[in-house]
């Protein structure tokens, strides 16, 4: 299994969403999180949509 880690949080695993980013320890693609702040949800309140997930800083 090969892993390329982008940054501190976030992952790619080509057996895990076919490689999309994902949140590293879950199998939550970035994508996910982008779309909630794009649909104006706050990143305070994005752990409320997405329970398994916690604000990071």
């Amino acid at each position: 299994m090969t892993t390329t880690t982008n940054s501190r949080y976030v992952t790619r695993q080509p057996d895990i969403l076919s490689g999309e980013p994902i949140i590293k320890g879950t199998r939550t693609p970035v994508r996910a999180i982008v779309e909630n702040w794009r649909l104006g949800i706050r990143p305070e309140e994005i752990p409320l949509h997405l329970s398994h997930l916690t604000l990071q800083g």
